[in-house]
């Protein structure tokens, strides 16, 4: 079943996931040391940490909101995936030459820039290369390719950690190089179909086509929403791993770890998606992390970390290309980078006053508190979803 999804797969989509994997492999060796380097070379707090990490990400699904929009309204998305992987990559060198938070702040706001203008239209791009039919798999495979660049990262880091006698500078320089391939290969490699743009739609964000996107999208949001109430920034996991025990080098193999059980996860997720439907799938993985947020709020010992961040693994690959793949069924195809768009915003409003309220939590109360928060909205999701959420496109039936 996998063998065959895989050779029939469009060749844009193998290409967006390879320069997303290339990219996560950049933008990971430096996410994985940065809340350390922050913390233990630039002396910032915990709450610097949330506000940093809740700014850029809110930035970028703001962004990915407008730039989702235009991609429908001009009936074209590579020109935005060029420009938003571009931006990501000019930025980078600013954490090499950081001296202060607020560098780190500029840089990873802009870094976070760029995801924002290039999500919604890359997504959107995923799903006009295929049919419904094969829509979770299209998104599982690029979920699984992009997290591996996310694995690599974290273990590159870790050698250059180890190697170097955590050098973060060094990192931080070596992790430009994998981003400017994923440009160039973009840029070279992607070939967009014919214009989607309705012309009827005079602006996608009018009140009017707001409408068209149907309840049940909507409702998706709104779940998403209260989801991420919850959902701080995974600078809060690692540094409850250090805080637990595990030696400060190896803190980035957490992120390892975590993304070997999501990359081996999101294409078989995605392919089962096809198959029986997308919305148990989904409650699955709230389910999951809710119980994982939970362990991470009472568990004491080093060995458990590890098998969290692994289970922490298999919600991302059970939620996150089959949240977009339910997204797309949901909505008309010159509509998709709008409601991209939009389910991004609702993960970007609400990481900034999530991840400040993890670091006010963690500083002023217990470092306990933020994941028994986050457990919480996960379970209230899932309550919210099943009393409203009505699925009519399991399974997912060619057009």
């Amino acid at each position: 079943m996998f063998k065959t999804n895989l050779n029939a797969m469009p060749r844009n989509v193998w290409i967006l996931g390879v320069a997303a994997l290339l990219t996560d492999l950049s933008s990971e060796m430096i996410h994985s040391v940065l809340p350390i380097f922050l913390v233990l070379a630039l002396g910032a707090s915990t709450v610097t940490v949330g506000l940093i990490e809740g700014v850029a990400e809110s930035v970028a699904s703001i962004m990915k909101l407008f730039s989702g929009a235009l991609s429908d309204w001009l009936g074209t998305r590579k020109t935005l995936v060029v420009a938003g992987y571009g931006l990501s990559t000019i930025v980078k060198p600013l954490f090499a030459l950081a001296y202060s938070p607020a560098v780190v702040l500029m840089a990873r706001t802009a870094d976070r820039l760029g995801k924002g203008v290039r999500g919604a239209p890359r997504d959107a791009l995923v799903a006009d290369s295929v049919g419904p039919e094969m829509r979770g798999a299209a998104f599982g495979l690029r979920q699984s390719l992009d997290t591996t660049g996310a694995f690599l990262g974290p273990a590159v880091a870790l050698v250059l950690m180890l190697v170097t006698h955590c050098n973060y500078r060094l990192i931080f320089w070596c992790a430009v190089i994998p981003a400017v391939i994923a440009v160039l290969l973009l840029a070279a490699g992607v070939q967009e179909k014919k214009s989607t743009r309705d012309d009827g739609i005079r602006s996608p964000l009018r009140w009017r086509s707001l409408k068209t996107l149907g309840r049940q999208f909507w409702i998706l949001v709104v779940a998403a929403l209260l989801f991420n109430l919850g959902n701080s920034s995974d600078a809060f996991l690692l540094l409850r791993a250090r805080q637990l025990g595990v030696p400060t080098e190896l803190v980035p193999l957490t992120m390892v770890v975590m993304n070997i059980t999501y990359m081996f996860s999101a294409y078989p997720a995605g392919v089962l998606s096809d198959r029986v439907g997308r919305f148990g799938l989904l409650l699955g993985g709230f389910i999951v992390y809710g119980i994982v947020y939970a362990g991470f709020a009472v568990v004491s010992t080093t060995w458990a970390v590890w098998i969290l961040f692994a289970i922490y693994g298999l919600y991302l690959g059970m939620s996150q290309g089959v949240l977009l793949a339910l997204v797309s069924d949901q909505v008309p195809a010159q509509q998709r980078g709008t409601a991209f768009g939009f389910i991004n915003l609702a993960s970007g409003l609400t990481l900034l006053p999530s991840s400040l309220l993890a670091g006010v939590l963690w500083a002023q109360i217990s470092p306990v508190a933020p994941f028994a928060i986050g457990s919480f909205f996960a379970f209230a999701s899932v309550a919210f979803l099943l009393l409203f959420f009505k699925d009519k496109t399991a399974p997912a039936q060619a057009d």
